[in-house]
């Protein structure tokens, strides 16, 4: 035979056998299902029947029909939701290397929010942003806020002894005073402008960043084309504001740190040692990743903080028992004459009993944050495809009977063991999973903490009283979108009876 007849005869070869091995691949993927799901409707794919102002409680009645791992698909979008914390561990964290990135929503540039480390896809500028707040807000890194969080804390009681049917403003904000002091040495004022800003910004964006209606675009990208007055286009109106929105959000409290720095007199904060480690070299944009993380942060924290604030009074209000024991105990271990402190934390565990059962009883992120699948995957005999959605549904794993008996009740002793000292259930789900879970969850645990435990020690919360006499009943609503919190709600904030110097 000759040279080029072998040539040939080997590359025919080579072609058959890796012909044989894409159709093996073909054939493996036939005999391998998706996750069990609903049945589609044709083109839209599973958009009908979805409540699409709480999504979530529709992904955890299709767990309770289909299973702990769901498919469907909207638009062409292969879209798989995780209802146990069992398989999210098994996929978002034991195999985290196939899902720690995110979908490719063009949503997110659209509004401006391509810099946002949470949204990122999974690479290399996520990875040097991740480093930034790592050195920010690593639990050895986040002691070091601790007396600032203390007084942000006692500036909250302040505010809520003056004006306390302005509870939800003053909390609001304390959770932006926290982070903004952290990130940019920046003490926020009663109606701050710049958290205004931010509020209004965010609000938009927990509407209009929902995977439903970025898998709109992804369908059909032209769409993305057509003028902001086309019928069904006032995302793009709301677009441009919040694209203004943002460039004064990312430069605004940013300049003023440098400004600081040059002038000598900038204190140490997240910005601040960030640009003092790179004394002053701009590598590779290393002061953008900076100014990007910064607004993140800012984003991210003074959003959940509040609501986490929120859903906790108003639990306070629905079942005034719990308040009542963590009353008793901390006048027991504190006294009357002073607020509590970390230093008292180890003695007060039902207050971080009551922190837990807040973040489970109603998160405030219930899909958390999707993640993407890098490649194709089989779990449990079931095939999830490359570049898929991953929602982990967060509200199932909370509501779970099989772990968390009768659900709907704020029950803090779900997290005490018989000797009423904490068990080993740290609700971790409510920050994530795996590689991407939040950085910042030290912070905002000790943020949360000091500030439930110094209203509890100065407030009773309860139910308004009605022209009869009668407390208020109510059933509680929920704002919805990306994170959720309490539609305002009829409260009676009482001081106690402590002599305490605020």
């Amino acid at each position: 035979m000759s040279s080029g007849w072998r040539d040939i005869y080997i590359g025919a070869l080579i072609c058959t056998i890796l012909v044989g091995a894409v159709c093996y691949g073909l054939e493996k993927r036939k005999v391998l299902p998706l996750p069990p799901g609903p049945r589609p409707v044709p083109i839209i794919g599973n958009i009908q029947g979805i409540d699409l102002k709480a999504p979530w409680l529709t992904y955890t009645e299709w767990g309770k029909q289909y299973g702990d791992i769901v498919y469907s698909h909207l638009f062409g979008q292969h879209i798989i939701v995780i209802n146990s914390e069992k398989v999210a561990i098994e996929l978002l964290e034991k195999r985290s290397y196939n899902y720690s990135d995110r979908p490719e929503l063009p949503t997110n540039d659209l509004l401006g929010f391509g810099f946002n480390t949470i949204l990122m896809r999974y690479g290399a500028r996520w990875r040097r942003q991740r480093r930034i707040f790592h050195q920010a807000f690593r639990a050895e890194a986040a002691l070091s806020y601790r007396s600032m969080q203390q007084q942000k804390a006692q500036q909250l009681i302040h505010n809520m002894l003056d004006t306390p049917e302005e509870f939800v403003n003053h909390l609001r904000v304390f959770s932006s005073s926290m982070i903004m002091s952290a990130s940019y040495d920046y003490d926020t004022k009663h109606d701050d402008p710049l958290v205004a800003l931010i509020g209004m910004t965010l609000e938009l964006a927990v509407q209009e960043l929902r995977p439903e209606v970025a898998a709109v675009f992804i369908a059909f990208p032209s769409l993305l084309r057509l003028p902001a007055w086309f019928p069904g286009m006032s995302i793009k109106k709301k677009a441009i504001q919040s694209r203004e929105w943002v460039r004064e959000w990312m430069n605004d409290p940013f300049q003023r740190v440098l400004k600081r720095m040059a002038e000598g007199t900038a204190q140490s904060c997240m910005v601040s040692d960030a640009l003092r480690r790179i004394d002053g070299k701009d590598t590779s944009g290393e002061i953008s990743m900076i100014k990007e993380c910064a607004a993140t942060a800012f984003g991210a924290a003074s959003e959940t903080t509040d609501s986490v604030l929120q859903v906790f009074i108003l639990a306070m209000v629905l079942f005034p028992e719990v308040q009542v024991k963590a009353q008793t105990l901390i006048d027991a271990v504190v006294g009357a004459s002073r607020l509590p402190t970390f230093e008292d934390r180890s003695s007060l565990q039902y207050i971080d009993a009551i922190l837990r059962e807040t973040l489970r009883w109603h998160p405030i992120l219930p899909l958390s944050v999707t993640h993407a699948s890098v490649d194709s995957d089989v779990y449990e005999g079931y095939y999830i495809p490359k570049g898929a959605v991953i929602m982990p549904n967060v509200w199932a794993m909370s509501q779970n009977e099989q772990k968390y008996p009768n659900p709907s009740k704020f029950s803090p002793e779900r997290f005490l063991n018989a000797d009423d000292n904490l068990n080993d259930d740290t609700v971790d789900m409510a920050f994530g999973f795996g590689r991407r879970i939040c950085v910042g969850r030290h912070f905002a645990d000790a943020s949360v903490w000091i500030a439930m435990s110094g209203l509890l020690a100065m407030f009773t919360f309860s139910k308004r009283i009605g022209t009869d006499g009668e407390a208020i009943d109510f059933e509680p609503q929920w704002f919805s979108g990306i994170a959720t919190h309490p539609l305002p709600f009829p409260c009676s904030i009482t001081p106690r009876l402590r002599k305490v110097d605020i």
